[in-house]
């Protein structure tokens, strides 16, 4: 009798505990469609938030970050998600590319959002005294790297349902709004990006892949450090506008460039 009692008390323990993790990350209903998301530069900021509610939505997530060791709230996200997958990737690193690639060979990949990204400093950027390896390294990591991407994960997008690729701009790229001298490397860089995601756009339209970039406004990133928080948007409230903004990309209105508003950007 204490044995039975023993094995009933332990099998309501389990039922109980599967419900929780259910409701905590409900699996989608059987037979639903399940995206896979793989985000560059998961480990913070509107990488890790991207993560955080793509995964909510039911979708699969494929988060990258340079040092995942060091990505506390992306690991207890994981933690907390089985859709969640966490990848150790450094977007300058060609060769890692090619095996995470090569690693994922099979699976089809809705939605690749190249997100990772660094400013250079601004201490670096000062006419007369700028740092030109800090330059290189700007255009490695938001230029450069977004191409390779896109470059060895077509095969895994093209075999998707959704087929979409976005990389995260700014408005500090759009040439039609500089109207004052600041940062040489990250403007150059992300105007740099804007081009060759545009050119991307048409090089693939033809094979169902549509091709965004998206901005999410002044945000509480580590990018703004030193501006007033009165300035800046939380994570999520940016996210959740690029993520409306994403949701409309087709080959239709490939290669738009979306202020967070939804208002098209001058380029």
């Amino acid at each position: 009798m204490t044995t039975l009692r023993s094995l009933f008390v332990f099998l309501a323990a389990t039922l109980v505990t599967a419900i929780a993790t259910a409701q905590d990350s409900p699996a989608p209903a059987s037979g639903t469609y399940v995206p896979t998301v793989l985000v560059t530069g998961a480990n913070q900021g509107i990488g890790l938030e991207f993560a955080r509610q793509y995964a909510a939505r039911g979708a699969r997530v494929i988060a990258t970050a340079r040092n995942p060791a060091a990505a506390t709230d992306l690991n207890a996200l994981a933690a907390a998600n089985p859709r969640v997958t966490v990848e150790q990737l450094d977007v300058t690193d060609h060769a890692a590319i090619d095996a995470l690639a090569a690693k994922y060979a099979g699976t089809a990949i809705d939605l690749l959002i190249n997100n990772a990204g660094i400013s250079g400093g601004a201490e670096n950027q000062v006419f007369g005294k700028l740092q030109y390896q800090a330059f290189e390294e700007v255009l490695r990591v938001n230029t450069i790297g977004p191409l390779k991407m896109a470059e060895a994960f077509m095969p895994h997008v093209q075999a998707s349902r959704e087929r979409r690729i976005v990389a995260v701009s700014s408005s500090e790229g759009s040439i039609g709004k500089v109207n004052s001298a600041r940062l040489y490397f990250y403007r150059t860089s992300k105007a740099a990006l804007n081009m060759e995601m545009k050119v991307l756009a048409y090089q693939v339209k033809s094979k169902g892949v549509s091709v965004g970039l998206v901005n999410p406004g002044m945000t509480d990133t580590d990018l703004m450090k030193g501006l007033p928080k009165s300035m800046l948007r939380p994570p999520a409230d940016a996210v959740r506008d690029m993520m409306r903004n994403i949701d409309t990309l087709t080959v239709e209105n490939t290669a738009s460039y979306w202020e967070h508003d939804g208002q098209i950007m001058p380029w």
